[in-house]
């Protein structure tokens, strides 16, 4: 698989046009998801609502939400296609990326197809075997980012050392955080907890040069995560990650928020580490939640998110 830095549809570091609002033109998998197309399609529609500077592309077989799209009205629908595209729905949003007809994708289908198609067709960055998918949770504090949730369920030191590296540019690029702490997730917070993988690494996370002048905060357990106040980041492997995400996702929804925050994050999921902007929704995502997905995407697009993760990266690791 191809390896580099530049990010599809970015321009060269320094001369980067962010352009907001600006067109976003989404690639959205249509078939995508336990409840697709339906959810899909009603998650489309949410989001052009929201947003009349989006043009988005349903990619999956075309009698699956034209009948739903007719009765649309006009402005609506001039900014909703369909492709007919009856198998590898995900395989066709990201090769709209990669060929430029897409600025981004977003899919609620298997995780594991979306990751491999992406790393395939967009490239990984230099060094980053395998891509993070990177959430963002509400806290007591505020917000904490959480990688891997799905992912690599089986990783190694270098794939962890790397969603250090990846979570604190994302907390850097797109949250604005100073300095971001990075915490591993264990069982508990006293030297030498956890399995052997978690055992081993924080003595490489203390010299690890990390980007925005990131530091290695410590081990964190899963009360950290609730409080928000050890760590901006925390790392964990994707099957741990992924555990965790939906366990506290359920909890909020029947109890609420911590603090009760009235604007949760998206239930949605960047892929880092891959050169395109790549939004991975649950497969239980409801029509509210593809629209959350797709409006991530639009953002991340018109802010150059990745782009600028990936020019932080590079410079940081030109100098480590």
């Amino acid at each position: 698989m191809p390896e580099r830095w530049r990010t599809t549809g970015a321009t060269v570091p320094g001369q980067r046009t962010v352009g907001e609002p600006g067109t976003a033109r989404i690639a959205v998998d249509l078939l995508g998801g336990d409840q697709a197309p339906a959810v899909v399609v009603d998650g489309a529609l949410r989001a052009c609502r929201a947003d009349p500077f989006l043009q988005l592309t349903l990619v999956g077989p075309a009698d699956a939400a034209d009948a739903i799209l007719a009765a649309q009205k006009p402005g609506v629908r001039r900014r909703i296609t369909t492709t007919n595209t009856p198998a590898d729905t995900v395989g066709a949003a990201v090769l709209a990326v990669a060929e430029g007809r897409a600025d981004a994708l977003v899919s609620a289908g298997d995780t594991r197809a979306t990751v491999l198609s992406a790393a395939r067709e967009l490239g990984r960055w230099p060094g980053v075997r395998r891509p993070a998918l990177t959430a963002v949770l509400p806290t007591a504090a505020g917000r904490v980012i959480l990688l891997d949730v799905g992912s690599s369920v089986d990783p190694d030191e270098e794939t962890l050392a790397w969603h250090a590296r990846l979570g604190a540019a994302y907390a850097s690029v797109v949250h604005h955080v100073p300095t971001p702490r990075v915490g591993l997730l264990t069982i508990g917070t006293e030297p030498g907890k956890g399995d052997r993988l978690r055992r081993g690494l924080p003595a490489r996370l203390f010299d690890l040069p990390l980007p925005a002048g990131g530091r290695y905060a410590g081990l964190v357990e899963g009360s950290d995560v609730v409080l928000g106040r050890a760590a901006d980041v925390v790392v964990t492997d994707g099957f741990t990650g992924n555990v965790l995400l939906k366990g506290l996702e359920t909890a909020y929804a029947l109890t609420g928020t911590p603090a009760g925050r009235a604007d949760p994050p998206p239930r949605a999921a960047l892929l880092l580490g891959v050169s395109g902007t790549v939004v991975v929704c649950h497969g239980a995502a409801t029509g509210p939640d593809i629209a959350a997905g797709i409006a991530l995407a639009a953002d991340l697009h018109r802010r150059a998110s990745v782009a600028a993760i990936a020019d932080l990266l590079s410079a940081q690791r030109g100098i480590a």
